[in-house]
């Protein structure tokens, strides 16, 4: 490891532990913005749990987000999203991430927003339509123009992600860097009240 760059990154999420205390950190975002990948990441960095909220889904339901949008339709699968999201915000600290439309739905954003500190990675479509188009495991983008389709989520979805307490840009640089951008917007954030 270098001993040299070691130390700031330390005391950067040393701060940024401080800074967010007992809270939760939540990132936001549409697919592909690299919620689950820096959450982790940052997790690490903090020393504590992380979350994939879809995962959890997943965990609790024995479907994949694929099968139960496809089983159940949207609504159904928002509703299981929002007592998902619920009970994982009780404790803490942890870092959850969310799906893409977990904060568009305005009961699971009320719980968002009460359980803990958020982060919207804000990416361009360029970025997220290099990420997202070589799966096929998106519901939302099984559609005859999927890059439209993610455009359209965006244009709706901006603005509702604007909410959020911090915003970081996501761009193709190495994931370590996002951290870094994250636990730096922690750690500077002076808006959001201590519990």
């Amino acid at each position: 490891m270098n001993d040299v760059t070691e130390p700031a990154s330390s005391t950067l999420a040393e701060r940024a532990k401080l800074t967010l205390g007992k809270r939760n950190l939540i990132f936001i975002g549409l697919m592909g913005a690299g919620k689950s990948a820096i959450g982790r990441l940052t997790a690490q960095a903090l020393g504590v749990p992380f979350v994939d909220s879809d995962h959890e889904i997943e965990r609790v339901s024995r479907m994949t987000v694929s099968e139960l949008f496809a089983a159940y339709g949207e609504e159904e699968f928002r509703a299981l999203e929002a007592r998902v999201l619920k009970r994982l915000l009780r404790s803490g600290p942890r870092v959850v991430s969310t799906g893409g439309g977990a904060y568009i739905n305005e009961r699971s954003r009320r719980q968002i927003k009460k359980g803990g500190l958020t982060v919207w990675l804000n990416a361009d479509l360029e970025v997220l339509w290099e990420r997202v188009n070589k799966r096929d495991t998106r519901p939302l983008l099984k559609t005859e123009n999927p890059k439209q389709t993610l455009e359209n989520l965006m244009r709706a979805r901006y603005p509702v992600y604007a909410e959020a307490d911090l915003v970081v840009l996501s761009r193709d640089v190495k994931k370590e860097t996002m951290v870094e951008e994250v636990l730096a917007a922690i750690a500077d954030c002076k808006k959001v009240e201590m519990p």
